[in-house]
């Protein structure tokens, strides 16, 4: 059965654009639960109809949800609610962290841990010499049931003590917290590449899809670098966030 938009009522008056309305009060139903994953809109017509607006000010509040990846046109179907994207501030905070408190259900999957002695990258990232040992961490990090991100991480074993059942249950940055690391600034890259397909696989993409790429290397108050991290995200359920100021 097709939805309408229920209690909205535009306000004519505001600066802010009527289409503009209409796609955030749409983005907070889907956002909050109220229009779950499947569920299926009135066409664009009856939706205009039901709120006062004309049709392309119907059609542009489509597009913009379509855009964001919010809302899919399939035809013979219609417009129907996608698994919302992760939107995650660009701030220095774990992924667990950020998930728990958006209310996602985070889950994580281990798929290797060892300890071994760094790549010429990770050791120049990190500043270690000759000899020194890393936490080599890789783990699939799930929102519900859906894959989300490919994590591998590099921490100095001489700075904390790991271990696989712990980065099951927790996030990373809570692990190193509570050995007492205070974290304090970062280096962050953010990019973007075409999905392998070992990493299709465990993202349930198909090989070439889009994957946003995120590197880091993550520094306590004494300056010291404490984690370098490569991760990847599925461009489909997930972005970066940035409040940008003028000076």
């Amino acid at each position: 059965m097709a939805e309408g938009i229920p209690e909205l009522v535009v306000d004519r008056a505001s600066p802010v654009p009527l289409y503009f309305q209409v796609a955030q009060h749409l983005e907070q139903l889907i956002e909050s639960g109220a229009y779950p994953p499947g569920t299926r809109l009135d066409n664009e017509i009856q939706l205009a109809d039901q709120l006062g607006l004309s049709r392309p000010t119907m059609r542009r509040a489509i597009e913009y949800l379509v855009d964001r990846g919010l809302l899919v046109r399939k035809r013979g179907v219609g417009t129907q609610v996608v698994q919302p994207k992760v939107r995650r501030p660009v701030e220095l905070s774990s992924l667990y962290d950020d998930l728990t408190a958006a209310g996602k259900q985070p889950r994580t999957q281990i798929l290797s841990f060892e300890l071994q002695e760094p790549s010429e990258v990770v050791a120049e990232a990190l500043g270690l010499s000759g000899g020194e040992r890393v936490y080599a961490v890789r783990r699939l990090r799930f929102t519900g049931d859906e894959p989300l991100s490919i994590m591998s991480n590099y921490v100095p074993a001489a700075l904390v003590r790991l271990d696989a059942g712990a980065l099951e249950r927790t996030g990373l940055y809570a692990l190193i917290r509570a050995a007492g690391i205070n974290l304090k600034i970062a280096t962050q890259t953010i990019g973007g590449r075409a999905a392998r397909a070992a990493e299709a696989r465990l993202l349930a993409e198909h090989p070439g899809a889009p994957l946003l790429t995120m590197t880091r290397v993550a520094y306590d108050e004494t300056g010291r670098a404490v984690e370098y991290g490569s991760h990847l995200y599925r461009a489909s359920m997930y972005t970066f966030e940035l409040t940008l100021t003028t000076t």
